[in-house]
């Protein structure tokens, strides 16, 4: 049970729409009951014998009690008063307005049930999705070089369609059902104790075969999200790669991957159903075998003159629909089932710790205007340390370049600057302040970067070069793109800045897209740029292009440069070579040419 009100959790906040929902459950509940309670019965007096009617009518209206034998004395006489007044026709029209009135109130009530609790479902659904994503969009950098892109797709759609399905049935489950089942016992008891008594027998038997299914579903349930997360992120992987899987004839091999991930998952996929699909039929043939025994039992009672025959067909008729709310409990149980293994998966990743937080009383960064600093930095992503002693001013409106081989701890450098990362030992200040004393958002507002593989996303070039800001003017666009050197080939497309750019820009070339993120990165007119070898994967004309738009980028700016392309950084204010993690050279171009260091055998090696 303990599964269920897990998935309940989630709607805590939609307690108005879950009261209202359980509420008109309870009344159509009630509605429900009443119409069949009272059906059997007065059919019996309807088509008595016209002797067994005056029989009746002799009889005295008894004192109304809450007794079953009482009460329907007591209906019994009344409807033979009319059926002697007004005609046998009169009194069948009565009944049959009593039990369409009934079911149409019940049918009523159940509608606003079922739409409240659609409201419940659709935002616990809603509310969840929200707190997942902005997990996802909070967490740290580090977090994602642990996870896989094609998991975390999974769990915001294949999970939380599973959720979706926990909370719609187990909203019935624990409020409607449990009060239909009270309720109807408590009008079998009210028929008879005796028979109900005898009846009750069977329920722990039900629980309990019902309970031994329910717990080996959860884990198959859990493996067949895992593989789901498989399938989607060989899907994305293979999306992303196909020209290099065309390429290297490895179409065969991804082929054979996916079948393998997807025959598995239709594999557990099988036992989760098989197991889900026993609550119909087990809950049915338990029922069904009750009722066998109920009609045994109670046909001996009425033999032994201990029972009306009539009451018993009442009893019968209040006993199978019994049989609904047990079904509806134990679907309820089992969806609850899977839903909290998809329910784990996520809070698996909501409940992940936040590494790079503000602090509560955090400084909001508004601008720069004196230096940045790393204070003898040290940095290690898992054991060994890739940044030792990092000492280095960067002045307002000057420009350092990092150089080095691959692996050498330039892109980590950068990126403790806008704390992708926070530093291990030391500290990194901007005018005097700790980085880790400013909020995270306002430190990234006064920075911009443009990385050696662009970000673009499957939209306009308008929308892309205006990315995350507001109420941006066209003029102001065009402007940025005219800095970029992006304007004109931007004006040659059929569409101009209206043109869709493709998933990723893939209806760009390489420079373009460069050109396009620095467009970017002009219009958000930061005081800091990184820029992150900006230049390295494109030809020799865009390069020149796009380094003619970098300099107007860098332009009175506070710029921290990443390049492995000597050529692009020989202006820099200040060099510095690193090698494993330590600053082994720092100087201009020139001085650093003027003595046998590193430096100068990097550049003849790139001459070369």
């Amino acid at each position: 049970m303990k599964h269920l009100f897990q998935i309940l959790e989630l709607a805590k906040g939609l307690r108005s729409a879950l009261t209202t929902s359980v509420i008109f459950q309870y009344l159509s509940v009630v509605f429900g009951v009443f119409s069949f309670t009272l059906l059997v019965p007065l059919l019996k007096v309807l088509f008595m014998a016209p002797s067994e009617l005056q029989e009746l009518l002799a009889k005295p209206i008894p004192v109304f009690e809450w007794k079953q034998s009482v009460i329907f004395e007591y209906m019994n006489v009344h409807l033979a008063q009319t059926i002697d007044q007004a005609g046998p026709k009169a009194a069948l029209i009565g009944i049959c307005s009593l039990l369409i009135g009934s079911m149409f109130l019940k049918n009523i009530f159940h509608y606003g049930g079922v739409y409240f609790g659609a409201r419940v479902v659709n935002g616990a659904v809603l509310a969840t999705r929200n707190r997942l994503f902005k997990k996802i969009t909070d967490l740290h950098i580090g977090y994602f070089s642990e996870e896989r892109k094609g998991d975390l797709i999974s769990r915001m759609t294949s999970d939380m369609k599973e959720i979706e399905w926990g909370v719609q049935s187990t909203i019935p489950a624990v409020f409607r059902s449990p009060f239909e089942i009270v309720v109807q016992v408590a009008v079998l008891f009210f028929f008879n104790v005796e028979l109900t008594l005898f009846l009750l027998l069977f329920l722990p038997a039900a629980g309990g075969i019902i309970s031994i299914i329910g717990k080996s579903l959860r884990e198959s349930a859990d493996d067949g999200q895992k593989k789901v997360s498989e399938l989607v992120t060989t899907t994305e992987e293979a999306l992303t790669g196909l020209k290099v899987i065309k390429a290297f004839g490895a179409i065969s091999f991804i082929r054979n991957r996916f079948v393998r991930q997807n025959t598995e998952h239709y594999r557990i996929m099988m036992k989760v159903y098989s197991k889900v699909q026993l609550a119909s039929p087990v809950s049915e043939f338990l029922g069904v075998t009750a009722t066998a025994v109920v009609l045994w039992f109670g046909a001996g009672l009425v033999f032994d003159g201990k029972l009306d025959g009539e009451v018993l067909i009442t009893y019968l008729v209040m006993f199978a629909q019994l049989i609904t709310p047990f079904k509806a409990l134990s679907t309820g149980i089992f969806n609850a089932q899977r839903a909290c293994a998809s329910l784990s998966r996520i809070n698996k990743v909501i409940d992940a710790e936040q590494e790079i937080v503000d602090k509560p009383n955090a400084i909001c960064a508004t601008s720069f205007k004196d230096k940045i600093e790393f204070k003898d930095v040290w940095f290690r992503y898992e054991n060994d340390f890739v940044l030792q002693d990092i000492n280095l001013k960067i002045l307002a409106g000057k420009t350092v370049a990092l150089v080095g081989q691959s692996g050498s701890g330039k892109s980590t450098m950068a990126d403790l600057l806008p704390r992708f990362y926070d530093v291990t030992k030391g500290a990194i200040t901007i005018d005097g302040v700790d980085v880790k004393d400013y909020e995270v958002a306002s430190l990234n507002s006064i920075m911009g970067i443009v990385t050696q593989h662009s970000i673009l996303f499957n939209d306009t070039v308008y929308n892309n070069i205006a990315f995350g800001l507001d109420n941006v003017k066209k003029e102001d666009v065009i402007e940025a793109a005219k800095v970029a050197n992006a304007h004109d080939f931007i004006m040659g497309f059929e569409n101009g800045y209206d043109s869709n750019i493709g998933d990723g820009g893939s209806k760009l070339s390489g420079g373009q897209r460069q050109r396009i993120s620095i467009a970017r990165a002009v219009l958000k007119n930061p005081p800091i740029m990184i820029l992150d070898e900006a230049t390295s994967a494109l030809d020799t004309e865009s390069e020149k292009l796009v380094q003619d738009a970098l300099s107007k980028l860098m332009s009175n700016r506070t710029s921290l440069v990443i390049a492995h392309r000597l050529s692009t950084i020989q202006h820099a204010d200040e060099i510095l070579v690193l090698n494993d993690g330590v600053i082994v050279e720092r100087g201009t171009h020139n001085q650093l040419l003027q003595s046998d260091s590193a430096y100068k055998r990097l550049i003849e090696m790139q001459s070369f």
